[in-house]
C-alpha cells in the first residue's frame, strides 16, 4: 500500500522535502498543506522586489502548486491551514479557508515546515495604516499595493538586521526619505562593532539617516495612516513604517501536540531531521540548527538551511539514512555599494561561551597590487582558538566584489574545523584579475602566524 506522507508548509524546507519524497517513492501519495496562497517562492528576494531590481512577482516563484501536480504528482492544498498535529492518532485537523470547514487528515510520516513569522511588538499604533512587515510575499503584495495609491516620503525601519537594512536601501531607491531605528548599540549586532560600522557609514553616505539605542515605544497617526514612530528618546516623523527586528519560529502546532522545543523555542530535531515524536520530521526556519563550531542546537534561520534541511527529511522520511551535517553560521548582505558577510563566531559569541580566542584583523585588496581596482579593499577580521588556533569564524567588508568568494572559502575552513594556520596551504585560484599571489584570508593567516 501506498505510503501517505503529509507536509506543513509549502516553501523552502516543504517543497525541497516533498520533491526529494518523490524522486525517491514514485507511487506515495504527497500532500502539502500551506495556509496562504502561493509556494515555493525566494522570500530572500522580497526587498528587492519591492525596490524594483526584481521587476514582477512571477520571476521569485520557483513553481506554481499546478506545475507540483502535473510535473511530480505532489497535491499542493493552497489556503489551508493546518490547526492541530495528533500524533496519537497520527492525523492532523485541517482548516479549509475557502470552504470554511475543518477535516481530519490521516498521515504515515509527517513534515512540520511550518517557517518563521515576523516579530511585532504589542506596540499601540501597529496596526495603523501605511504599516507593514516584509516577510512573506503575501506582506510584500499589501505594501506594494498600498504604495501604489499612497504617495508617503518619509519611511522609517524598525530594525537594523538582514532584511533591514536590505529594506532600507529598497525604499531609498524608491525616492524616500529613509531612516533606520535599531535599539541595540550597533547594527547588524551578529557581527563585531568595527565590521558594523562599515555598513553604517555605507548608509549614511547614501542619505539614510540611521539612530542607534532607540527603544520604540508606539506609534502613532490616524485613521489616514501612521504619522510618526515614538521611542523613550524622542518621535521620528514617518508616513511609512516597516518593522524588521527579527523573526521567530512558527512552532506552536508542534507544542500542543507534545513535540519537545529548543533553542528560542524551536522545533528540537536531531541529524536526521526526526523531532521527539516518531515519524514526524521537521525542517527549515521552525526548527533546531545544529551548530558545528558550538557542538549544539541553535537557531540561525536561512533559506539556504532550510533547502538543505527539507532535502535530507524528504530522504529519510522515505526510509533513507541521511545527516544533516550542521551549520557554520554563514550569511552575507548588501548595502548599497558595500559588501558585509560573516561565517562562524564573533568576539561576543566567543565571550558568551567562554572560548579563549585571539582575533587578527587586516585591510588587503582583492587582486593583484599592481592591478586596477576602484572599489573598495578587503577588511578581514578572523578568531581563532588561542590554544589550538582553530579557527573559530570570521567576518569580511568589502566593495561589490571579492567579499563573497572569501566568506565561503572561510565558511569552508570552519566546517571542516581547520586552524587559522592552515589557511596558508590552500591551493586557491590567481591571476591578476581576481587575487595577489597571496590570498587576503592567507594574508591573514601570515599576520596571526607572526602573532
Amino acid at each position: 500500500m501506498p505510503k501517505r506522507y503529509v507536509i506543513i508548509g509549502g516553501d523552502a524546507a516543504g517543497m525541497s522535502a516533498a520533491s526529494q519524497i518523490r524522486r525517491m517513492d514514485k507511487e506515495g501519495e504527497i500532500l502539502v498543506f500551506e495556509k496562504e496562497g502561493v509556494i515555493s517562492y525566494a522570500q530572500c528576494g522580497l526587498p528587492y522586489w519591492v525596490g524594483g531590481v526584481v521587476p514582477e512577482k512571477k520571476k521569485l516563484i520557483a513553481r506554481t502548486a499546478e506545475e507540483f501536480l502535473n510535473r511530480y504528482n505532489i497535491d499542493v492544498k493552497l489556503y489551508h491551514e493546518v490547526v492541530k498535529i495528533d500524533p496519537s492518532k497520527k492525523e492532523i485537523k485541517v482548516f479549509r479557508r475557502e470552504e470554511k470547514d475543518e477535516i481530519a487528515v490521516p498521515y504515515d510520516v509527517l513534515l512540520i515546515g511550518t517557517g518563521s513569522t515576523a516579530i511585532v511588538p504589542p506596540w499601540e499604533g501597529r496596526n495603523l495604516p501605511g504599516v507593514f512587515t516584509l516577510k512573506t510575499m503575501g506582506d510584500a503584495e499589501k505594501l506594494l499595493d498600498w504604495l501604489s495609491s499612497h504617495t508617503p516620503t518619509k519611511a522609517v525601519v524598525i530594525g537594523g538586521g538582514y532584511i533591514g537594512l536590505e529594506t532600507a536601501e529598497a525604499l531609498h531607491s524608491r525616492g524616500f526619505k529613509v531612516t533606520v531605528l535599531d535599539l541595540a548599540p550597533q547594527l547588524i549586532p551578529t557581527f563585531d562593532k568595527e565590521i558594523a560600522e562599515i555598513a553604517q557609514d555605507a548608509l549614511t553616505r547614501h542619505g539614510v539617516e540611521v539612530h542607534l539605542n532607540e527603544e520604540v515605544v508606539g506609534l502613532e497617526g490616524d485613521e489616514k495612516g501612521v504619522k510618526a514612530v515614538v521611542t523613550k528618546n524622542g518621535k521620528f516623523e514617518a508616513d511609512l513604517v516597516i518593522i524588521s527586528i527579527g523573526v521567530r519560529p512558527v512552532s506552536e502546532l508542534a507544542k500542543e501536540a507534545g513535540i519537545e522545543l529548543g533553542p528560542k523555542n524551536a522545533i528540537l530535531v536531531n541529524e536526521r531531521l526526526e523531532t521527539s515524536i516518531p515519524d514526524i520530521y521537521a525542517a527549515g526556519d521552525c526548527a533546531t540548527h545544529f551548530n558545528r563550531i558550538k557542538n549544539a542546537p541553535d537557531y540561525i534561520p536561512l533559506g539556504t538551511t532550510a533547502n538543505k534541511q527539507g532535502r535530507i527529511a524528504g530522504i529519510n522520511m522515505v526510509g533513507g539514512d541521511a545527516k544533516f551535517a550542521g551549520v557554520v553560521g554563514t550569511a552575507i548582505v548588501k548595502v548599497f555599494d558595500r559588501t558585509i558577510a560573516r561565517s562562524g563566531l564573533g568576539e561576543r559569541d566567543c565571550e558568551a561561551l567562554g572560548i579563549p580566542y585571539q582575533v587578527v584583523l587586516i585591510k588587503a585588496r582583492p587582486v593583484s597590487h599592481y592591478y586596477p581596482w576602484e572599489d573598495e579593499i578587503l577588511t578581514i577580521k578572523l578568531c581563532y582558538h588561542k590554544d589550538n588556533r582553530k579557527l573559530l569564524g570570521g567576518q569580511i567588508t568589502g566593495g561589490l566584489g571579492g567579499v563573497d568568494k572569501r566568506i565561503d572559502v572561510l565558511a569552508t575552513a570552519l566546517f571542516h574545523e581547520m586552524t587559522i594556520d592552515e589557511l596558508q596551504a590552500l591551493d586557491l585560484a590567481y591571476a591578476p584579475p581576481y587575487n595577489s599571489v597571496w590570498d587576503p584570508l592567507q594574508q591573514a593567516s601570515t599576520v596571526a602566524q607572526r602573532g
